[in-house]
């Protein structure tokens, strides 16, 4: 039986960059490209970039708390030191729903292009899995899980190995479509047919912020990182910055390598015709061997993006048991391979839940995208509220102008999350709101209990209000609400209410007298 351990410090500045880097190119680079050309054309170069902004502002936050406080599951543990359990548990619920869901997506996108080659594993609706594609999303799940059961320094070298070949290609595509490029597909339709409206939407419908989402998984494992003061910020920015540059290039690329013709309909429906992007275009440019190439990294680039979030989960399940007080057994860690092998066990079991019953990879990225962003937007708040209440704790890397990036990267993520559109917001803050007052009744009935309840809802109140007002515009608007409130005027509104809950977060944390930032994990 394993007794508790310690978290080991194994991973160096070049398996965390790998990390960040291999999360981020999973299966959206694979999908988003037609998705995006679909909803905003040409003008979706544009939605790349400015979601390759929002993320930097976001890793540059994540930068400052990663080197002061490098914890297991330190995404969804600084919430709690800045504002306590209560919004810990909120944050942890969410990031949880959102790690868990991607492990599956990715086993998701693996199986579908898999079937370029092996149509059996596909329904005839060509999207939905057949029984035996389920079974080879679920022998994608079970190496996951293997893959982390032993050591940390296992699934470094395996991460590796795969992102070295899961590069290669996307820089190869890129370099073969440029080849074929026609500057006519970028006005032929005009550049953004669909407007400002079809930009913010691509962002978060095309799938663009869900292939950005990686920087979580390198704070996730910060206590098993030498030296993380140093390689923690570094390998972010270097994630972020090459993950830009590379998924703008391949953008433009698509768009340049489809043969004019096809685009005298618009660019409506190109999704359709282009369901699997780069190997649908290598075959129609007469390039079967990159085709066949495609194919192989669209295989293993989920993969291993799919293996990077079943070792990150495990550490969100671990922070999230921490913060919330209960299920004691998910914070156990094996002495021997410094492994929370009870939270691995509830990962791979949450990995399986989410392929069931048979989804598809783009009936899941909305959902993952906005759950994603939430648990991310807490990172500004947080910050501001720590150099209030903990102004003397050391921080190896400190953001400047916090007071103007803070407010900006949560109004951009507030933005992203709004963009997300009604049918989604309705239900998963819906959840988060749920969760709220299931935590507030499970708290409440000890008069101890009680007093320290109170001081927690009162610390989480600017989160509750941001989710209600969200989901109020979100009803209203025009991103799938009944439109009483027009476009650009909804998300105009969305922004001010952004900036007025940042303020509201940054001066309500915990006070200096309150704050518990010792180490525990033995780092």
């Amino acid at each position: 039986m394993a007794t508790q351990g310690k978290f080991h410090k194994q991973l160096g500045l070049v398996d965390l960059t790998f990390i960040g880097l291999g999360a981020i190119f999973g299966s959206g680079w694979l999908f988003s490209a037609s998705h995006v050309s679909a909803i905003a054309g040409p003008a979706g170069i544009v939605s790349w970039v400015i979601g390759g902004i929002a993320v930097f502002l976001l890793g540059l936050v994540y930068c400052e708390l990663g080197a002061a406080l490098p914890r297991a599951g330190g995404a969804v543990r600084y919430p709690e030191y800045s504002h306590g359990p209560l919004l810990g548990s909120l944050v942890g619920f969410v990031t949880l729903i959102a790690f868990s869901s991607l492990i599956a997506i990715e086993a998701e996108a693996s199986r579908q292009y898999a079937a370029a080659w092996f149509p059996s594993l596909n329904q005839a609706d060509g999207n939905h899995p057949s029984l035996l594609g389920w079974l080879f999303q679920f022998a994608l799940l079970v190496l996951f899980f293997l893959l982390n059961y032993f050591s940390v320094k296992t699934f470094a070298a395996a991460n590796n190995i795969v992102s070295v070949f899961k590069f290669l290609v996307p820089l190869l595509v890129i370099a073969m479509l440029m080849a074929h490029f026609d500057t006519d597909n970028l006005h032929v339709q005009g550049f953004a047919p669909a407007g400002a409206a079809g930009v913010q939407a691509a962002i978060s419908a095309g799938g663009i912020i869900f292939a950005y989402l990686g920087l979580t998984p390198i704070v996730s494992v910060a206590s098993e990182v030498r030296d993380p003061q140093r390689t923690i910020p570094f390998a972010l920015i270097l994630s972020v910055a090459l993950s830009t540059v590379i998924y703008v290039l391949l953008q433009l690329a698509f768009l340049g390598g489809i043969p004019t013709a096809q685009l005298a309909g618009g660019w409506a429906g190109i999704d359709k015709l282009y369901s699997l992007p780069y190997r649908d275009i290598a075959l129609a440019l007469g390039m079967g061997w990159l085709a066949v190439l495609v194919v192989c990294d669209a295989v293993v680039s989920p993969s291993g993006t799919g293996n990077i979030y079943m070792n990150a989960t495990p550490r969100v399940v671990y922070g999230w048991a921490r913060s919330g007080g209960f299920l004691g057994v998910l914070t156990r860690v094996d002495a021997k391979s410094g492994i929370p092998r009870p939270a691995l066990w509830l990962s791979f079991a949450l990995s399986v839940f989410w392929t069931l019953p048979f989804p598809s990879w783009e009936a899941l990225i909305q959902v993952v995208s906005a759950a994603l962003v939430l648990s991310y937007a807490v990172a500004p708040v947080t910050v501001a509220a720590l150099r209030r209440s903990a102004p003397e704790l050391p921080r190896p890397f400190r953001v400047r102008w916090i007071g103007v990036l803070g407010p900006l990267s949560f109004i951009v993520a507030a933005l992203i999350v709004y963009w997300s559109g009604w049918k989604t917001l309705c239900w998963l803050l819906g959840v988060q709101l749920a969760m709220f007052l299931a935590y507030v009744a499970y708290r409440l009935p000890t008069t101890e209990g009680r007093s320290r309840l109170l001081r927690q809802v009162g610390c989480s109140l600017w989160l509750i209000a941001f989710y209600a007002l969200t989901m109020l515009v979100s009803w209203l608007g025009t991103f799938g609400g009944n439109g009483s409130i027009v476009h650009p005027w909804d998300t105009l509104l969305m922004a001010v209410i952004a900036l007025f809950i940042y303020e509201w977060g940054a001066r309500t944390g915990l006070r200096s007298d309150e704050l518990a930032l010792e180490e525990d994990d033995g780092e």
